[in-house]
Formats: structure tokens, sequence, C-alpha cells
């Protein structure tokens, strides 16, 4: 029942009568067709499905999971501005410009001038805006950038010291209101 190439591999000595044994058994199985049965078709797409499943569930639960981060920071905000928030109240208009549009809010002398200083911050809340003192607004900051509408002692663009000093030469009044 040997094949002349085992017989050739026993007589060189590169193949023990084992190996030939276990051989010639493998190949009698797959002619009895009792060779391993095949992976089963339908438990390889229930296995591709339960596996897209899986990931489309763990997506979901990252979006709800960003989505409740995004909130929680709201509020944080929120409970930031009401708890620290300078009441303004006065009858100088301070004009700023917010989202393309310019506001008013009606402040006293000396919140002007620490607007102007950069000590007092306006920032967005609910569909009003509010005076904040500049240690709540870097905490702000940190929660959402977004939410400080103005800010005149923030951090400069390059190049702006050297424009400063260029427009140091013109002073401007300071009964200028807009």
């Amino acid at each position: 029942m040997r094949n002349p190439l085992q017989e050739q591999l026993l007589k060189a000595g590169l193949a023990k009568k084992s190996q030939v044994a276990k051989a010639v058994r493998e190949q009698q199985k797959q002619r009895q067709g009792k060779a391993p049965a095949s992976v089963d078709v339908d438990r390889v797409d229930a296995r591709r499905l339960q596996a897209e499943r899986a990931e489309r569930d763990r997506q979901l639960a990252a979006e709800r999971n960003a989505q409740a981060r995004e909130r929680e920071l709201r509020a944080q905000v929120a409970q930031i501005v009401e708890a620290h928030q300078v009441r303004a109240g006065g009858d100088i208009a301070y004009a700023f410009e917010d989202g393309g549009a310019i506001r008013r809010v009606y402040v006293d002398a000396d919140q002007r001038g620490l607007l102007a200083r950069g000590a007092l911050l306006i920032v967005r809340h609910g569909d009003a805006h509010a005076l904040v003192p500049r240690a709540a607004a870097e905490r702000i900051r940190e929660r959402d950038p977004s939410a400080i509408v103005l800010d005149h002692g923030g951090d400069s663009a390059p190049g702006a010291d050297e424009e400063d000093d260029y427009y140091r030469r013109f002073p401007v009044p300071d009964d200028l209101v807009w």
C-alpha cells in the first residue's frame, strides 16, 4: 500500500516506519470521508455578527460617555459662573463682540476699569453674559474655552508686542466710549 516515494524515503533513511504508517492512515481517512469536519458557515456568520454588534455597542457607549462628560463640563461652568459672578449694575454701556454681533453689558466705572485691565472677564452664561474675576475665568477656560467671550488680559498673539510698542506712541483718551 505504500507508494514508491514512501519506499524511497524509507530506504534513504529520511523517514521512519511510524511516520509512513501515520501518513497512510491519514490518506485512508481522507478517502473514506472521515476528514475533520469543515467549519460551519452559520457559526462563522453568527460570530461575525456578534463581533459587529459588540463594536457598534462600544462606539455607542463611547459617544454616550463623551456626551455625558460634555454635559458635566457645561454644568461645572454654570456652577462656577453662578458662584463667582460679579453683578453688573451701572449706567455705562460696555460694548463687546460675541458671535459676530455687538453686545452690551451695563457696568459702573470701577467695573469698566477692571474689564479694560483684564481683571474681570465676560463669559457666556445661558442666553446672557456675566462678569467673572480672572481666577474663576481660568477655571472656566480649563473646562470650556469657548465660554469666555472677552478677555483683555489674555495671552497675546506672537509678534503682538512689537505692534503694542508701536501703538503706545498714540495714547487713547480715557473718556472715549463707543
